[in-house]
């Protein structure tokens, strides 16, 4: 059985290895025709040519990055490299919680300082040569230094709680998991962009105006309570326009980017505000959280059987792990390890799934903004965010198909012209 799951763990880390960057060479040779005449008066071809130039940076650098990730892991894995670090942790502590902690936290550390090259690069090199960077180095190292912080002590913290549960109940752990992690789940759903963003962003209530007012107006119209309006200093670290909603019950606060309202005209940001709203109006939000929850119960109910404790499945995939080596006993962290490799078929399907619910959401949502009136100025507004990120106008259908949790933006246009007829 130790053989059947190494070579599983090999040809499923193979298999997504050739499938995302097969995928990637298929969305980049998609032959990109001449633009749409409503397109071309805005992407000109200067910008639609810089478009073209931006993908293929990204893309040659996500299959380097793709590859050095792949070499680095499989290398790691056929040495043994899990084994020893099995080795290194009970060496230093005979505590269950802290050889648990000890080995993620080292693997972590490791995988941050190896790829560390390779976001630097990834801002400060192609980013900025495109005109989105505007990070800072004192930025960067200060986002580094509180994303390791709250990994250490929020993800240190679950991942202790999770690892207590499992000691005291073994398999049957995988419920009271499911009930702790998604009740914390929840508390940070409802309450990111009070305790998360602040680490990151400033945040300040949209000043009384005609932007706040235009608003407040359609919220009233569409019969939506709205109190929290927030505008975010996202221009610190790009230029790249977003709006996002979060939070959830009397929590619940719309976004804004700085930039999107450098980006936009008023009655545009509107439009794109009404599209928000029709995802809280449809129970989007509520249905994610309800998906997410569930699928993780799924996965840990299956994990709960590679990881029985005194079972031949549990010290076969530990001993798989850890390079074929026999001599390895079965541990939490090593299952924990194996089951991510082996579960990634079942984790693609999911995606999938998500990905095709996602993107019918987000015709719902402009759907809903095209029936109170708002079709033609989110098309606008989508036009111009394309422009102004140089995101690719025609992605390949499988590339959609398998990634994009939004659909293109010439599919978006087509429905809400199709919702405008209608309305």
């Amino acid at each position: 059985m130790t053989a059947l799951f190494f070579y599983l763990i090999i040809g499923f880390f193979v298999f997504d290895f050739l499938l995302e960057n097969g995928l990637s060479l298929l969305n980049y040779k998609y032959p990109q025709k001449d633009l749409p005449s409503y397109l071309s008066a805005v992407y000109n071809k200067e910008k639609y040519d810089k478009s073209q130039k931006y993908e293929q940076a990204k893309l040659k650098f996500g299959i380097l990055t793709s590859v050095i990730q792949f070499v680095l892991v499989i290398v790691f894995f056929l040495f043994g490299g899990f084994g020893f670090l099995d080795q290194l942790v009970c060496t230093i502590s005979p505590h269950y919680l802290l050889r648990n902690l000890l080995f993620f936290g080292i693997l972590l550390f490791a995988s941050d300082i190896l790829l560390l090259p390779i976001s630097i690069y990834q801002i400060f090199g192609i980013e900025a040569k495109f005109g989105f960077n505007k990070t800072s180095i004192k930025t960067f190292v200060l986002d580094k230094i509180k994303g390791a912080a709250l990994t250490l002590i929020l993800g240190g913290g679950l991942l202790a709680l999770i690892v207590y549960l499992y000691e005291l109940s073994g398999a049957r752990f995988w419920w009271m998991a499911w009930l702790a992690i998604s009740s914390i789940s929840l508390v940070f759903t409802a309450f990111y962009s009070e305790i998360i963003v602040p680490l990151f962003n400033k945040q300040k209530p949209l000043e009384s105006g005609a932007l706040r007012d235009a608003i407040e107006l359609f919220a009233k119209k569409v019969g939506f309570k709205l109190t929290n309006i927030y505008i975010i200093d996202g221009s610190k670290r790009s230029t790249k326009a977003n709006a996002y909603f979060s939070g959830i019950g009397p929590k619940k606060r719309i976004v804004l980017y700085d930039t999107l309202i450098n980006d936009l005209e008023v009655d545009e940001i509107v439009a794109v505000l009404a599209h928000e709203i029709g995802h809280y109006k449809k129970k989007h939000t509520l249905i994610g959280i309800l998906s997410a929850t569930l699928q993780t119960g799924f996965m840990l109910f299956i994990l709960s059987f590679f990881i029985a404790k005194d079972s031949d499945v549990s010290t076969a995939l530990a001993q798989a792990v850890a390079g074929n080596n026999e001599h390895i006993q079965a541990s939490f962290y090593l299952g924990i390890v194996g089951f991510g490799l082996i579960y990634s078929p079942v984790s693609l399907v999911f995606a999938l799934f998500s990905n095709f619910i996602s993107r019918a959401n987000e015709y719902a949502a402009d759907a809903f903004a095209a029936h109170y009136g708002q079709g033609e100025l989110l098309s606008s507004a989508l036009i111009k965010l394309t422009v102004n990120s140089l995101s690719k106008v025609y992605p390949h259908p499988a590339y959609i198909f398998f990634y994009y949790s939004h659909p293109s933006l010439l599919q978006r246009l087509q429905k809400l012209k199709e919702n405008q007829r209608v309305n």
